[in-house]
């Protein structure tokens, strides 16, 4: 019998966003993340193993807590047309302007070598639009809805352009009409 877990793996999941979103993702280190938990580099280590293993659970993760963000958005809307473009519109109307939210971002950016990470990301993205494609009434503006989401998502994370929460809504609802099920306009499938 193993000794007791007593290190929660998302507490340290969370301290190596800290340290990204404070310090950026070349600072990333697990000295840095074993003093942001409270803890010590051996128990970072033995609970993630290597940088690299570290780095792949927080974006991971990122991607987990993304994805359960859009899934609430989806259960809020229920049974409407173009649900998936629309739940994740939903989901990105919280936009919650933390450092953390731009941490799987910066450490993509800085992981753009490791191929298994990146075919798991490109997998991951694939499979949304093929659903978000089969729920579309008109896939093209699904598409170019989706791109801009995703688009208005990157520039925030990175801080390269900073809307007030109502300049953000007008966008969003800008977007939301082009997969509007009565919405006429927009680019065509």
């Amino acid at each position: 019998m193993g000794r007791p877990r007593v290190i929660d793996r998302e507490a340290v999941l969370e301290a190596a966003e800290i340290v990204v979103g404070r310090d950026g993702a070349a600072s990333l280190t697990l000295d840095a993340v074993a003093a942001e938990a409270g803890i010590s580099k051996a128990s970072v280590i033995y609970d993630c193993g290597s940088k690299e293993s570290l780095i792949r659970a927080v974006i991971e993760r990122r991607v987990r807590l993304d994805s359960e963000k859009i899934q609430a958005a989806l259960d809020r809307l229920g049974n409407v047309p173009n649900a998936r473009i629309r739940g994740r519109i939903e989901a990105a109307a919280h936009f919650d302007d933390n450092p953390a939210e731009a941490v799987a971002l910066n450490l993509c950016s800085a992981l753009a070598h490791d191929a298994e990470l990146r075919s798991r990301m490109q997998k991951l993205c694939g499979d949304e639009i093929e659903a978000i494609m089969c729920d579309a009434e008109n896939p093209g503006n699904a598409m170019v809805a989706f791109l801009a989401v995703e688009g208005l998502k990157i520039m925030e994370y990175f801080g390269f352009l900073r809307l007030t929460s109502e300049g953000r809504a007008t966008v969003l609802k800008d977007i939301a009409a082009l997969v509007e099920p009565s919405s006429g306009t927009g680019a065509s499938s």
